[in-house]
């Protein structure tokens, strides 16, 4: 079981970072993009944080 946190935790990560490096490198997003972009990284870190409790128990 520990394996599939470990793989899903993974892959949320890489997809915090492509998030993270679409904002940072874009220098024209108008404030929708943000705003979905941010919606998007919450819901990523709230899976995050779901996955590490669960992986500590």
């Amino acid at each position: 079981m520990e394996d599939k946190i470990d793989n899903t935790l993974a892959y949320y990560y890489h997809k915090r970072n492509e998030i993270l490096n679409f904002i940072n490198t874009n220098d024209c997003l108008v404030p929708d993009q943000i705003i979905e972009k941010g919606e998007e990284l919450a819901v990523l870190e709230y899976k995050i944080t779901a996955l590490q409790i669960a992986k500590e128990n």
